[in-house]
């Protein structure tokens, strides 16, 4: 299947297919030379199946997780293609998940003044959000994302059999990105959640997250309104995240937390449901006071302000302009303060 996304002279394919991989020239350029970024939780053999397919090629492999999402790591990537003479016609390709992506994405969008990208996400969470879109970033002095740009990629492909060396737990961490976008967008699809089996539907999971993506990025690339809604359990959920103490947790499992307040409490329970049944739902020990500073240093956050996408029933959501602390108020209720 081709989703394309419409984005004037940025548009790209997105493309689902099992078994892309090995047949990745088909839909890439490899004619040329090709800096191809993954990481140590990453089989190998993927990404020296994308060298095999090219003309030319660099591997550069580097920590797993989000603190390879640094400045040090960002320079390394522009030394790698300074050192291997990358010029403005070949390209970058990310074979990895969402710190793959966005530390690759970031650094093709800065060399030479942006070169081609390419991105084929290897994590359900990267699969189903963060390859598309344009957003790409790095970490600085403790903020994340904070230094980035909107660098859209030339194609993204997509491929479900990637995922079958993913733990539970990853599988999971993608899950709830997908339940936050149903929550927004798609009350038939957070109802799939309720009543299908998701194991065996994974496939569908990712169209149909990725066509929500997709629609909202369309009406607003750039972050001006609408796609704030994707940001949805991501003020809390970035907090916790991003807070002293809770770095064993992922990505995925952060923002489903972060979700549970800005539910209305008449649809809350049908969201914890769903969280249990994707192992998304947990009880912790909260430090507000480092959860507090943690989602409020952030570029979301507008004076004493942010802006909060709320959810009072599945498939709908209210944009509300809240003080911070009144979120943290709202958080503290809901998950224990």
């Amino acid at each position: 299947m081709i989703i394309h996304m419409n984005l004037g002279q940025d548009s790209y394919d997105i493309v689902v297919e099992r078994g892309l991989l090995a047949k990745a020239n088909k839909y890439l350029n490899l004619n040329r030379r090709a800096l191809i970024v993954t990481d140590t939780g990453v089989p190998a053999s993927y990404s020296k199946s994308i060298a095999g397919q090219c003309k030319d090629s660099v591997i550069c492999t580097v920590e797993s997780g989000e603190a390879s999402k640094s400045m040090d790591m960002f320079g390394k990537l522009l030394q790698t293609m300074l050192d291997h003479g990358i010029s403005r016609k070949d390209c970058v390709i990310a074979v990895g998940g969402g710190v793959v992506g966005d530390l690759s994405g970031f650094a093709a969008s800065a060399y030479m003044r942006g070169i081609d990208f390419y991105n084929i996400p290897t994590t359900l969470l990267s699969q189903i959000d963060s390859s598309i879109g344009g957003k790409t970033a790095i970490n600085f002095e403790g903020v994340k994302n904070i230094v980035g740009a909107f660098y859209q990629p030339e194609k993204v492909l997509i491929d479900p059999d990637l995922l079958n060396t993913l733990p539970q737990r990853q599988i999971a961490n993608g899950l709830a990105e997908a339940i936050k976008m149903s929550l927004t967008s798609d009350r038939s699809l957070f109802e799939y959640f309720e009543n299908q089996d998701i194991e065996n539907n994974l496939e569908e999971i990712i169209i149909r997250s990725l066509n929500i993506k997709k629609s909202v990025v369309e009406e607003d690339e750039k972050e001006k309104g609408l796609r704030k809604i994707l940001n949805f359990g991501h003020t809390i959920g970035h907090g916790i995240e991003s807070s002293e103490g809770m770095s064993e947790l992922y990505h995925g499992e952060c923002v489903a937390l972060g979700m549970l307040p800005m539910c209305s409490d008449r649809i809350r329970p049908r969201v914890i449901d769903v969280l249990k049944k994707c192992n998304l739902y947990r009880e912790l020990d909260y430090d507000w006071d480092k959860i507090t500073e943690a989602a409020f240093h952030d570029k979301k956050a507008d004076g004493d302000t942010v802006t909060v996408t709320m959810v009072n029933e599945p498939g709908s959501y209210e944009l509300k302009t809240m003080k911070c602390l009144d979120v943290i108020e709202l958080a503290k209720a809901c998950l224990g303060g």
